[in-house]
């Protein structure tokens, strides 16, 4: 009966309505929620089929869609650890307990943000219990390849805030000036001392002594030093020796001509460098190029280490720990070295909406998201991440209220109906009297 259709589409529309008003509550009970996702609720009509010139209301149902590409704005804070992804891109985490259970390999869930911070083992973990995961560093920094449809490869990026950390001295650059009067004749040909600090494997410090004798004539300037290496980790043992001759024309004054081994390692002429073998192993040094000025010369009658620098660091305390741009997590160190610990992919989907939504602003991929495929941050489709910064919800508190009374006003009026059906009814019924 044409009549009872309309009772039922009234009674859809209310059932549809209030699954509207729920979403929306929910919406704006999460305006302040970081990283929350806006539930949008849509209606969609349903046809039944006319007969004979009536009409029969099919009314009308809702469904709910967690629209989880829409991102809120991203605020700055004061942790380093606090990320967030601009652009495309979700970052894996994993519940603290399963990781604490050892269970198993923890199940990958994804959020766009979080604050993270070291708990009592040492896990980067918000304080809703997700942890961050990442790809380990192998021990020089570098990142292994790793599975990209998979998070077989992921781990719980775990901080030891304890650990030490030294870099071995492996090449240093001398830049220094000899003075040109000691080759001349009736110089007192004294040796000019240099002592370089390096730190070996262990971290420990050790020096490396270079002496540069001068070659003294009977008659004229021979322009010519012997530069002679000693390490103090073995005291007395020369580890190279070298015969160092300068130009004095016009246009190469002062620069090597030539470089004539003794004993150590050869000189290669084309990049200016040595290498000799110290208690910790072969180290490069570099004493610049036949005929340029950016290393050892001789000109006027100064001494002087112009410049001098070398790579290697003592042994330092991690001070801290930050996650750049394209995922790296490095460990900062007193020192003033940094080390990179692990890397945090960024995993991208045809369908994002088409995720399984969870507690916490948590998402699980599903059969109707797609493929997933674990991503370097700022290449492929996705974008990059932001530490020092999170995300805010994305729900606009003005939109909602302004669809707050939209409902309201609809669900009144498909009341009405119902109230209006019941009164034809009614007015049916009295026919009989």
């Amino acid at each position: 009966m044409t009549i009872s259709s309309s009772l039922n589409a009234g009674i859809a529309g209310l059932s549809a309505n209030a699954s509207r008003l729920a979403s929306i509550s929910d919406n704006i009970a999460n305006s302040s929620t970081y990283g929350y996702k806006r539930v949008q609720t849509d209606f969609h009509s349903l046809v039944m089929s006319s007969n004979n010139g009536t009409y029969s209301a099919g009314g009308t149902r809702a469904t709910t869609q967690r629209l989880i590409d829409e991102r809120g704005p991203l605020v700055s804070t004061s942790n380093a650890t606090d990320l967030a992804v601009r652009g495309r891109g979700l970052l894996p985490v994993a519940n603290v307990s399963e990781i604490q259970s050892s269970n198993g390999d923890p199940q990958m869930l994804l959020t766009t943000t979080g604050s993270f911070r070291t708990n009592s083992e040492g896990y980067l973990t918000s304080e809703s219990g997700l942890v961050l995961m990442g790809w380990p560093a192998l021990p020089d920094g570098t990142i292994p390849s790793y599975p990209r449809d998979t998070p077989d490869g992921l781990e719980p990026i775990q901080i030891n805030v304890n650990q030490f950390s030294g870099e071995p001295t492996t090449k240093m650059t001398l830049g220094v000036n000899l003075p040109a009067t000691e080759t001349e004749a009736g110089s007192t040909g004294d040796a000019e001392e240099l002592s370089i600090e390096y730190f070996d494997n262990l971290g420990r410090s050790e020096n490396i002594h270079v002496d540069f004798t001068p070659t003294v004539p009977a008659t004229g300037s021979s322009n010519t030093w012997t530069m002679t290496l000693t390490d103090t980790a073995n005291p007395g043992v020369v580890i190279g020796e070298y015969t160092l001759t300068f130009d004095d024309s016009r246009t190469s004054g002062g620069t090597l001509a030539s470089v004539t081994t003794v004993s150590g390692g050869a000189y290669d002429a084309t990049t200016g460098a040595m290498i000799v073998n110290v208690d910790s192993g072969p180290m490069e040094i570099n004493i610049g190029k036949i005929g340029e000025s950016d290393g050892i010369t001789q000109l006027s009658d100064k001494f002087a280490p112009v410049s001098i620098s070398k790579d290697g660091s003592p042994v330092g305390n991690m001070i801290g720990v930050e996650v750049d741009a394209n995922g790296f997590v490095h460990a900062n160190f007193d020192t003033g070295i940094t080390r990179t610990i692990y890397k945090v992919p960024l995993i991208d989907m045809p369908n994002p909406n088409g995720m399984v939504a969870l507690d916490q602003q948590t998402y699980l991929p599903s059969t109707e998201s797609g493929t997933y495929f674990l991503w370097d941050a700022g290449q492929g489709p996705t974008g990059d991440i932001v530490s020092y910064a999170r995300e805010e919800s994305a729900v606009d508190v003005a939109g909602e209220l302004t669809a707050m009374i939209q409902t309201q006003r609809a669900y009144s009026s498909n009341a009405k109906v119902i109230q209006t059906v019941d009164e034809m009814l009614q007015e049916t019924t009295n026919i009989k009297r």
